[in-house]
């Protein structure tokens, strides 16, 4: 098994490719080792010295570091672990929560712009922040201010700033006229 690694914007943050399906669908965030015993390679990644969150996409792993530890020592466990756990033959996730579509649901009278938000982040924006190794969601829709929750890569990122505002504040206030600020939340 070959594991290729890539960069993300984020410098406390690595994104791995093990060239095979890491979730069939949606994604699943470790930002901590708690709720990381749903998913065995979470489980294997925490125990790597240095590990401070993990994220799932659909052909990758994210893996966020503490601010000490170094990528030359960091990675060679991660891609040990990575590699021990699709030889092992179990799954990615276990028991517990699954991966989610990510979107929040929304209830109330802006149904159709939120509809149209959500459209927007999966054809334009969630595609190019998996390929840095992120992902991010809708959370809410108040008096035209959107609320996006940044997962993996992006969570933490020094750029994540300005790609929200600069971004995907423009992106939406471009089509959607009632959007007025996008603001990024914890959950």
């Amino acid at each position: 098994m070959f594991i290729q690694t890539e960069s993300t914007p984020n410098p406390a943050t690595l994104k791995f490719l093990p060239g095979q399906t890491v979730l069939d669908t949606g994604t699943a965030d470790f930002p901590s080792s708690e709720g990381a015993s749903v998913s065995p390679l979470a489980t294997r990644l925490f125990a790597v010295n240095g590990v401070t969150g993990v994220f799932f996409g659909n052909d990758f792993v994210t893996v966020t570091k503490d601010a000490d530890a170094e990528w030359d020592h960091l990675k060679p466990a991660i891609l040990g672990a990575i590699m021990e756990h699709f030889q092992s033959g179990q799954p990615v996730m276990s028991g517990g929560p699954q991966a989610s579509s990510g979107h929040a649901d929304h209830d109330g009278p802006d149904n159709e712009i939120v509809f149209h938000i959500k459209e927007l982040l999966d054809t334009r924006v969630r595609p190019a922040v998996a390929q840095d190794g992120g992902d991010i969601t809708f959370h809410g829709f108040e008096r035209g201010v959107v609320y996006l929750h940044m997962q993996g890569a992006c969570a933490g990122c020094p750029s994540s700033t300005l790609t929200l505002k600069m971004g995907i504040e423009n992106l939406l206030r471009h089509y959607i006229p009632e959007v007025t600020e996008v603001r990024p939340v914890a959950v």
